[in-house]
């Protein structure tokens, strides 16, 4: 990790959905902080709750209970306009269909100059032609989505999502429709902007943008399961001392029972 500073927290993120056949608890205290200058992969099962924790962590939904902090604002506790205004300054989103996340009728520079208006980052502007060469789309800036590739395409949403310099960008498995040569583009789009200092927070199944992430999050039955940092695997104990065992280790506690050895160094967890 390039910095110990902490763009955003969620500190035991609950949210609960009703449908017509019931509760669904998409997640169940999630407890994950998100450092400046990195990129976050979050991966997981299919219904392990990741695209709801980036919603919540965009502002796009609210917690059904916990805290969620970005920068020095408390989201779950902002009013409807002041979420929207939070919306447009804080945070940038990238949906995963390119298509998405650009409108048909406005080419590449216009894309940007809106989101720079509605950002209200004026003085970005400049800034445009350079964050386009460095997203390697120099030369598109007058086509429109249907003229590029759905590598450009998710690209040119990425530089729509960082224009004005959010404190977090979050994509939602940016690459899963992108063959592999445009996927690697997105990637290093992505990694380029940590190095700007910016966090991002990256949904995702691709093993190249978990390879390309400075840490992992493993999100399973609604918690983080686990955190990956610089080759280690780090289980996450949360903010009522509750600890996640990685599956492969639950067959060692069949009547989910374990036993705390404890010394002056160590906790030893093992079957009774």
């Amino acid at each position: 990790m390039r910095t110990e500073r902490v763009a955003a927290t969620c500190i035991g993120v609950v949210k609960i959905y009703w449908t017509a056949t019931g509760e669904v608890h998409a997640l169940k205290g999630a407890d994950a902080l998100f450092p400046t200058a990195t990129l976050t992969a979050i991966v997981g099962p299919s219904g392990s709750g990741k695209t709801s924790l980036l919603r919540i962590l965009a502002g796009l939904d609210r917690p059904t209970a916990g805290s969620v902090t970005v920068g020095n604002v408390e989201v779950s506790a902002l009013s409807h306009i002041a979420l929207h205004r939070f919306r447009r300054r804080l945070v940038g989103y990238v949906f995963q269909r390119p298509s998405d996340n650009l409108i048909p009728y406005l080419n590449v520079n216009q894309h940007l100059e809106q989101a720079i208006s509605l950002k209200g980052a004026r003085r970005s502007r400049d800034d445009i032609p350079m964050l386009l060469e460095a997203l390697g789309l120099a030369g598109r800036q007058q086509h429109l989505p249907q003229q590029l590739s759905g590598g450009e395409q998710q690209r040119v949403a990425i530089a729509q999502a960082a224009a004005g310099e959010p404190k977090l960008l979050i994509a939602d498995e940016p690459t899963a429709e992108l063959d592999s040569d445009s996927g690697h583009a997105v990637i290093e789009a992505l990694t380029g902007l940590t190095d700007k200092g910016m966090a991002v927070v990256v949904s995702t199944h691709d093993n190249e943008v978990v390879k390309a992430a400075d840490r992992t999050l493993f999100l399973r039955h609604g918690t983080v399961e686990a955190e990956a940092e610089q080759s280690r695997m780090l289980s996450v104990i949360d903010a009522s001392g509750r600890i996640q065992l990685p599956p492969s280790a639950l067959r060692l506690f069949p009547n989910h029972r374990a036993v705390l050895e404890i010394t002056n160094e160590e906790i030893r967890i093992v079957p009774p």
